[in-house]
């Protein structure tokens, strides 16, 4: 995962002394492998290369294109052959994935964004036009942050030269901590008010007299796939699924799979031995690591994941939990964290792990997010029976009903109730959705973020695409969430890759009947059939995974003196979020195993460390946000990325705001830099 910077000035005025050296400095980290820069009037571009296929190894960037664009790329690119087919125009297999999306923006301009299938970020300056363009992925794999002053834009992978080299104080994005407490934030936040995230399937383009942002593709509601048996179904959905991990595989160095011994993992883990066996895949070998915890009574995990190690006839790495110490709960840190997520932990996991990838050299690490959620984990007859509710089908609505209603011990009126309150306006559901809200948050600022503290909930619609599709595209956001608050990692470095989010096999789950994909009596049903004889039988039959509770309540109060530390003058209380009386009653009832919020917990104590580190660095002025946020901060905040949340992201012009014209519009002669590996 490579990382990029750049800033802009619309007057062509140079940086001042230094700053690109210390940005440079701060993508190091991230891009041991070299790099390149380039220089034009007024725009300064920085890439650091981080290789993970021996394509990437081939790469100079900033990328020139003939028509004198520069295109600085990050990203793993899936459907090179069927571009190059598409392309032509010398182009071939031994292509690097800049050089193909070079040609294909050159043909299609912004329309090959939607053409391009795979994990990555892009920047574009085009100096004849005076645009930059800022583009991600459809899910959201990469990082991409932007802030925009009045004469100038500066953009980057990671926040940190956003943040440090900003020379000023921010103002804290309250919508974004509210997300961040409850669920995730949303994907155009970040917690600076100013600083944007480039969204999901979508680009920014700027220029001196204001932005836009535009959301180039999006799942068709009108695909649908009908076989007339199951097993043309799991035939489809193995070939889809195979090609995910295959994808996936595409590195040059080992890589390295987390097994947890749940179904998501294990079927990755098993599907790609099976392709690795039938040889011509690029990388060398596929180990895995496994965590266990065999004093945790709801969390026995080891004799899940040894299945899989006896079926492949060797042992991954293992990871002893049991003695979980409360990272968040430790402080000072040593390098700043840009969010409240990106706190160094400093538990024996997690140095045990940075170790072995260290030692192992491993680049790629595979990752079982997203199985759950969009594979039937969490069985709800609701998607089902509101889809024959609203095509009127009522005959199959009364058989299915009953068919669920006996599983889930449940009347068939029940099941009524609940698929109609799907479409019910918010009010009507308020109540659950306000349990699940930290009671020690104060109320002026739970009514300012209700939405964000309630996961951004919306009802089903009765019109348009069937209300199955809706819940998956509602699914596929809170995934999104997920992953932009997940930070890029520098200790260890390595890319994450996600073969559950893979495009194409998504667009195949939408498309399905849900019945397909989750029965009565069979959660996850297509997925369970398809890999029967690939995976383990007693991984496919095994009930969901237990949360762990009991482990981590105890390093709670092991660590209950610092617990009281953290609850006496708090920065979020003074910032007026977390009511901090509320915080240690409420810590004290967990203490004596009467509630057990570990969760919520976590993430409020995670951001009091944050909030404090930013303060004290005079980064944020966390004293009264509110005030901050509704006058100066508020009153020049782009809100372009919010609107195309809300709305759902139609393919049209959201929003043109005007920051000033008259830039120079003049040109001279480029300066290119490529450094060698390892120079910072």
């Amino acid at each position: 995962m490579s990382v990029q910077f750049g800033r802009w000035n619309y007057d062509s005025a140079p940086p001042a002394p230094g700053y690109l050296e210390k940005a440079s400095q701060m993508l190091a980290p991230y891009g041991p492998d070299g790099g390149g820069r380039y220089s034009g009037p007024g725009v300064d571009i920085i890439y650091r290369a981080f290789h993970t296929t021996k394509e990437s190894r081939r790469e100079e960037q900033p990328h020139a294109a003939q028509s004198g664009a520069v295109i600085t790329w990050d990203g793993r690119l899936d459907n090179r052959e069927d571009l190059i087919r598409q392309l032509r125009g010398g182009l071939s297999g031994e292509s690097t994935d800049v050089a193909i999306v070079e040609a294909a923006y050159e043909k299609w301009g912004t329309g090959s964004f939607g053409k391009l299938v795979g994990d990555w970020a892009l920047s574009i300056w085009n100096p004849r036009d005076q645009a930059l363009i800022l583009a991600k992925d459809f899910v959201g794999t990469r990082h991409l942050y932007y802030t925009i002053e009045k004469d100038q834009v500066t953009w980057s992978s990671i926040l940190d030269p956003l943040v440090l080299l900003a020379g000023k104080q921010f103002a804290l994005e309250e919508e974004y901590i509210a997300g961040w407490l409850a669920f995730f934030p949303a994907t155009h936040l970040t917690p600076y008010v100013g600083i944007q995230a480039v969204p999901p399937s979508a680009f920014v383009r700027i220029t001196p007299c204001g932005q836009t942002v535009r959301k180039y593709w999006d799942f068709d509601p009108g695909n649908r796939i009908r076989y007339r048996t199951d097993a043309e179904y799991e035939e489809h959905f193995r070939s889809v699924f195979a090609e995910s991990v295959k994808r996936r595989l595409r590195s040059d160095t080992p890589v390295l799979a987390e097994l947890s011994g749940g179904m998501d993992s294990s079927s990755i883990v098993c599907m790609a031995d099976r392709i690795l066996a039938q040889g011509g895949e690029e990388t060398p070998r596929l180990d895995t690591v496994s965590y266990y915890d065999d004093r945790e009574p709801n969390w026995n995990e080891r004799p899940y994941f040894t299945k899989v190690e006896e079926q492949r006839g060797r042992a991954g790495c293992h990871i002893d939990v049991g003695s979980r110490e409360v990272s968040f709960l430790g402080g000072p840190y040593e390098r700043f964290a840009s969010t409240p997520g990106d706190l160094p932990s400093s538990t024996q996991a997690a140095v045990q792990f940075a170790s072995h990838v260290f030692s192992q050299g491993y680049r790629i690490v595979l990752s079982g997010v997203g199985g759950d959620e969009v594979l039937g984990g969490l069985p709800s007859p609701v998607p089902e029976l509101a889809d024959l509710l609203v095509r009127l089908r009522l005959f199959s609505w009364v058989d299915q009903s009953a068919n669920w209603a006996l599983h889930r011990r449940k009347t068939a009126w029940g099941l009524f109730f609940l698929s109609f309150r799907s479409f019910s306006p918010r009010v009507w559901n308020r109540g659950s959705r306000a349990a699940r809200i930290p009671r020690w948050l104060y109320p002026n600022f739970v009514r300012r973020y209700r939405s964000a503290l309630e996961g951004y909930e919306r009802r089903l619609r009765i019109t348009g695409p069937l209300p199955s599709f809706q819940e998956n595209l509602r699914s596929l956001d809170v995934l999104r969430g997920q992953l932009s608050w997940s930070p890029a990692r520098c200790n260890p470095i390595y890319e994450k890759r996600f073969s559950y989010l893979d495009r194409e096999l998504l667009e195949f789950v939408f498309a399905v009947p849900r019945q397909q994909i989750v029965r009565p009596a069979q959660r996850r049903s297509l997925m369970r059939r398809s890999l029967d004889g690939i995976v383990p039988t007693e991984i496919l039959s095994r009930r969901r995974k237990a949360y762990v509770v009991r482990g981590s309540l105890a390093a709670f109060v092991t660590q209950w003196s610092n617990v009281m530390a953290i609850t006496q003058n708090m920065a979020s209380d003074a910032a007026g979020i977390i009511d901090q009386e509320a915080l240690r009653r409420t810590s004290d009832l967990v203490r004596q195993c009467l509630e057990s919020p570990t969760v919520a917990l976590a993430r409020s104590f995670a951001l009091e460390e944050w909030l404090r580190q930013v303060s004290m660095a005079k980064i944020i002025d966390s004293r009264n946000p509110a005030v901050v946020n509704s006058k100066a901060g508020r009153a020049t905040r782009i809100s372009a990325e919010k609107r195309l949340n809300q709305k759902g992201g139609e393919d049209r012009e959201l929003l043109q705001t005007r920051i000033g014209c008259g830039a120079s519009r003049g040109q001279s002669n480029p300066e290119w830099h490529h450094e060698g590996a390892g120079v910072p």
